[in-house]
């Protein structure tokens, strides 16, 4: 073997340790906390509101925004060198769009009462403005695999802040875990079921607020400076 060939060989890293470097890892674990779409970029505020009332249907709807991002980023990733610029929002739509009806078909099969418990919130997904910020931050600009991590993470992320603000609404508000009693019935005011007030939308925009009162307390380069 030459000596340019064996530099080359001791210099080669493996193709599964380049896919599972530093960088790409970075952009898996970076929307857990530091850049998370909801309480740092304020992203899918309104679906975070709204399906997390119980926890099952949010950690469907957590999934089901995952599986969507990862994949959306995936394929746009993939088609970016052939996609006009013109009609780039099209196309990404399209390819949402897609996906979001594949995920709806599938839990109206699979889950059918949680897909009713979510009504119209898995077919707003394309509404949601996390999905299309990394379309066109990040896989619109990037390789596959780079994209699929960030779709992943971001998904991730997401799903995250969902399933926190559902275990407290769920276990305070209703005193249920997965449908299951956890707190008993007398703890509630004689004639009421449950505690109203976790489990309607504004109890969820104040979890969300102490979520972000206490990631930015905690990591202070999330503060914005006074100008």
């Amino acid at each position: 073997m030459s000596q340019e060939n064996a530099k080359t060989a001791e210099t080669s890293v493996p193709f599964w340790k380049e896919m599972f470097s530093s960088k790409n890892m970075k952009l898996l674990t970076r929307p857990f906390g530091a850049d998370n779409p909801v309480t740092v970029q304020v992203l899918g505020i309104c679906s975070a509101l709204a399906v997390t009332a119980k926890l099952q249907p949010a950690l469907v709807m957590a999934i089901s925004v995952t599986v969507v991002t990862a994949f959306s980023n995936l394929i746009i990733s993939l088609l970016r060198n052939t996609i006009p610029p013109r009609i780039r929002i099209i196309v990404q739509l399209v390819v949402i769009a897609a996906l979001v009806i594949v995920v709806d078909q599938i839990l109206k099969a699979v889950a059918y009462e949680v897909s009713k418990q979510l009504s119209v919130f898995v077919g707003l997904i394309i509404t949601n403005c996390i999905l299309m910020g990394r379309l066109e931050a990040f896989a619109m600009a990037n390789k596959p695999w780079p994209s699929f991590l960030d779709g992943l993470g971001n998904g991730i992320g997401y799903g995250m802040i969902l399933v926190v603000l559902a275990f407290f609404r769920e276990i305070i508000g209703s005193g249920t875990l997965l449908g299951y009693r956890v707190i008993p019935q007398s703890f509630y005011e004689a004639g009421y079921s449950n505690n109203g007030l976790f489990i309607l939308p504004p109890m969820a925009l104040i979890l969300l607020g102490i979520i972000i009162w206490i990631q930015r307390s905690r990591n202070k380069d999330l503060i914005e400076k006074e100008k």
